[in-house]
């Protein structure tokens, strides 16, 4: 019998190898030195059905334009929907490779690198994407004026294409003329944002520019910032809704994606966006800035939005990206009516979620307030009709006798995957290098972490970003930060609370649980370790946090702050470096706090 099975297991492999099929795109006209877009759509449609095919690109730069690509309507969670044009257009492909050979492929304008929908097992790998343009000015800073309220800024026109119109600079970017907005100030020292670089924001749309020169601008009526330093960069990218147009790999319903050996140099977004998608590998997966730019990605280097099984993240470098290293979320939607019958019209609450599919038939969901962002009832969703792509009705198989008083959510409990990062490097970037909020088992450790804000956070939030779930079990071992925080103010490498508004409120629990910080070595200016609120089970262990000067030393918050947390143990944590003790702060409604056997922690 054994040998029986063995006959047919050896049989269905070779079955399936002998049916494998290795494409050569350069048989199809796809070569380097081209546009080769149309040739390369017409490829992808003619093995839409066809399985177990690798296409595989020789060494080369491959270009891609708009003009000739398919296009379609895509909804894009965190980013801004619309028509898109598609480069690599994968729907419903089955057991297929892209192989690019250690190619460059170079993009010409506002077209979509990758999108991948309804998917299975699909993998990509050994390619860079760039594209001919960054989605981002940046500006060299040459002179202050003497009145201390004006700079002169130099850039190269021909990477930075701009206008000047009634005292305004426009910035062209691929057809598109985009105003200041957003903007952050980089050091070319660190090639990352530079120290407290909240005080250099400009306001955008009130500053007066002025060409002195081609490629040399004046900026006045800076509003209340500081201008940045001679010799620093400005970093601006733009407004919404056109500034988060163009992401680098979009994948969406799909199941068991793979990525490895990539490199993202520039996209006008996320560098990976991944949405309702389960099982998901990311190894060697590089987002960084181009040879002669200081920036990356337009927003974060890796985003996950309602998956489910696990997610992997290792041997990855993440760096010099306009936002967000990694962010593992879930979705918060308004219940807006109850129709009776275990119906409610409910709503995307995100102006750039719409369009998500939250749910279907089978999915398990809670019912929350959004007053105290706290479940108080389970079920299963029996059907969802969309009405359009903010709208829809959901069917569940039953609710409460009587539902709470007050404005109330849904969150997808089948939807909250696994986590495993380990061995990345996350670095030089605006923003936060970890965020996640998923109810599944989270492994964060052997990594290196150098960002401007929080280090890992763990929030959540029916307020903003409307981002779910609380965690239940997470684990940060053996990992390194670096100068967490350096965009100013108390930003630590662990915070953990849920973000709320004015109108809500602390509720009767607990939202997250289980954090588990521990072996950690923190190289700190500012003698920051953790921030806790609404957590149950929180340990913080064996930890080292070493004085590191890059930055002006700077210890007036306490090092660890527990606010209404339950069941916390903070011992054999290690100081080294600081003329004082670091301080540990607990709120009165905090309880079961141990602290023990620590060095340098007061």
């Amino acid at each position: 019998m054994k040998k029986l099975l063995l006959y047919i297991l050896c049989s269905t492999l070779c079955i399936s190898i002998a049916q494998a099929r290795v494409i050569n795109v350069a048989d199809h006209g796809i070569v380097p030195g081209v546009d080769v877009t149309f040739k390369l759509n017409n490829l992808m449609a003619s093995i839409k059905d066809e399985q177990n095919v690798t296409l595989k690109f020789p060494k080369g730069q491959y270009d891609f334009y708009p003009e000739n690509a398919v296009e379609k309507y895509r909804y894009v969670a965190n980013h801004d929907n619309g028509l898109k044009r598609l480069a690599f257009p994968l729907y419903n492909n089955k057991n297929i490779t892209i192989d690019g050979g250690d190619s460059l492929f170079m993009f010409h304008g506002r077209i979509v690198p990758f999108t991948l929908e309804s998917t299975e097992n699909v993998t990509l790998k050994n390619f860079t994407i760039d594209f001919i343009r960054s989605f981002h000015a940046e500006i060299e800073i040459v002179e202050i004026g003497s009145d201390k309220k004006s700079f002169v800024g130099k850039l190269d026109k021909k990477k930075h294409p701009y206008v000047i119109e009634k005292q305004r600079v426009l910035f062209e970017r691929f057809g598109q003329f985009d105003p200041i907005g957003s903007n952050i100030v980089f050091d070319p020292k660190t090639r990352s944002p530079i120290f407290n670089t909240r005080q250099y924001n400009i306001h955008g749309l009130n500053t007066k520019v002025t060409e002195i020169k081609s490629g040399l601008l004046k900026f006045e009526n800076l509003g209340k910032a500081t201008p940045p330093p001679v010799g620093s960069i400005l970093i601006v990218y733009g407004v919404h809704p056109t500034s988060r147009l163009v992401p680098g790999i979009h994948v969406t319903n799909s199941k068991n994606f793979k990525i490895q050996d990539v490199t993202v140099h520039d996209a006008g977004g996320m560098a990976l966006i991944v949405e309702r998608t389960e099982d998901i590998h990311v190894n060697r997966f590089n987002v960084t800035s181009a040879e002669g730019r200081y920036v990356a990605t337009r927003a974060d280097a890796t985003h996950f939005v309602g998956c489910k099984g696990t997610i992997t993240m290792e041997n990855s470098l993440l760096e010099h990206m306009l936002d967000d290293g990694i962010n593992v979320h879930g979705a918060y939607v308004n219940i807006d009516s109850y129709l009776g019958n275990n119906q409610f019209i409910a709503s995307i609450s995100h102006f750039q979620q719409m369009g998500l599919v939250f749910g279907e038939a089978g999915d398990k969901i809670a019912l929350l307030s959004r007053e105290t962002v706290l479940p108080f009832f389970e079920t299963t969703i029996k059907d969802v009709r969309v009405l359009n792509d903010k709208r829809f009705v959901i069917t569940v198989e039953d609710t409460p006798e009587k539902l709470p008083s007050g404005p109330l959510s849904i969150e997808n409990l089948t939807w909250s995957p696994n986590l495993v990062m380990r061995n990345n490097t996350i670095r030089e970037n605006r923003a936060r290098s970890v965020l996640v909020t998923t109810k599944g088992k989270v492994l964060i450790e052997n990594n290196y972490f150098n960002s401007q804000m929080h280090g890992i956070l763990i929030e959540g939030d029916n307020k903003k970003w409307y981002e779910s779930g609380a965690v239940q079990d997470v684990t940060i071992r053996n990992n390194r930060f670096v100068n967490s925080g350096f965009g100013g103010g108390a930003a630590y490498p662990l915070f953990a609370s849920p973000m709320l508004t004015p109108k809500q409120r602390i509720g009767e629990g607990f939202y997250h649980k289980n954090i588990t910080f521990t072996g950690n070595t923190l190289e700190s200016y500012n003698g920051l370790i953790a921030y806790s609120k609404s957590v149950d089970g929180l340990k913080i262990s064996k930890n080292i946090i070493e004085l590191r000067k890059d930055y002006p030393t700077n210890t007036d918050h306490p090092a660890i702050n527990i606010n209404y947390s339950n069941n916390v143990l903070i011992d054999r944590n290690k100081v080294r470096g600081f003329k004082n003790s670091l301080k540990i702060k607990k709120s009165l409604d905090s309880s079961n706090i141990v602290v023990k056997n620590n060095d340098g922690l007061n």
